[in-house]
């Protein structure tokens, strides 16, 4: 159905003119609340609603593409820091084949998924856990990650804006992510598009200051023009094989 007639069928079931609906779409939107789409909008999920258990179960085969295409980045005997996430474990059980890796995380689920690998070693950043999903982002945690320096840092976000912008919903966890991104290399995102949908207050960074950017399918328009002209890579990571852009 067009938009034009959304709107028309929106105002008629609320009794008022299309120029109210439109200026009510146009004020929720700006107050992150809905995200303009293709034929119309979607509503944005404002809070880490859905639990970390519950969360690994979302959006498996677009993690394990996203996975896939992260560890073919990461050659063996490279260093790498892994922060906490679904899909960023999902990135460490796609490195569970390579050779002599060394890797430092502030997830304590690393040590089940890794510890049966082909690992040189396995650093846990020191500090105080979080016991809802195993994070450990305490500011001794971010202490501990600068006395670092790895080759990859792959990480994952809870929201990404069409901006550009990589965001978190707690603030002590952008600032471990921020630590490890500071003591990389090489920075990889990973993430599902389903992310755009979800809006945090705490910004990261920019995709523009990462050097791969690893998503499932097209993000929106805005967020790929924001890497024009930058030196990172775009990859829509597939079933069978990743394009770069």
């Amino acid at each position: 159905m067009p938009l034009s007639n959304k709107f028309e069928l929106v105002a008629f079931e609320w009794g008022v003119t299309t120029q109210t609906v439109r200026r009510d779409l146009a004020e929720l939107c700006k107050a992150g609340l809905a995200m303009r789409t293709r034929g119309g909008a979607r509503r944005m999920i404002t809070s880490p609603v859905i639990a970390y258990e519950d969360r690994r179960l979302n959006q498996t085969e677009a993690k394990t593409c996203i996975a896939d295409a992260a560890a073919a980045l990461i050659p063996n005997g490279a260093s790498l820091a892994i922060n906490i996430g679904t899909t960023t474990e999902m990135v460490a059980e796609a490195l569970r084949l390579h050779k002599d890796l060394t890797v430092i995380s502030n997830n304590i689920n690393m040590v089940p998924i890794l510890r049966a690998s082909r690992l040189k070693s396995l650093f846990l950043i020191g500090g105080a856990v979080r016991l809802s999903d195993g994070a450990i982002i305490s500011s001794d945690a971010i202490k501990e990650i600068s006395s670092y320096k790895f080759d990859f840092a792959v990480i994952g976000a809870s929201s990404l804006d069409a901006d550009g912008s990589i965001l978190d919903f707690d603030q002590r966890e952008v600032l471990v992510t921020r630590a490890i991104l500071q003591n990389a290399r090489k920075t990889i995102l990973v993430a599902d598009v389903s992310k755009f949908e979800l809006s945090a207050p705490f910004k990261i960074c920019d995709a523009k200051d990462l050097d791969y950017v690893i998503l499932n399918a097209p993000p929106p328009a805005t967020f790929e023009n924001s890497l024009l002209g930058q030196s990172t890579t775009l990859i829509i990571a597939g079933e069978t094989n990743a394009g770069t852009k």
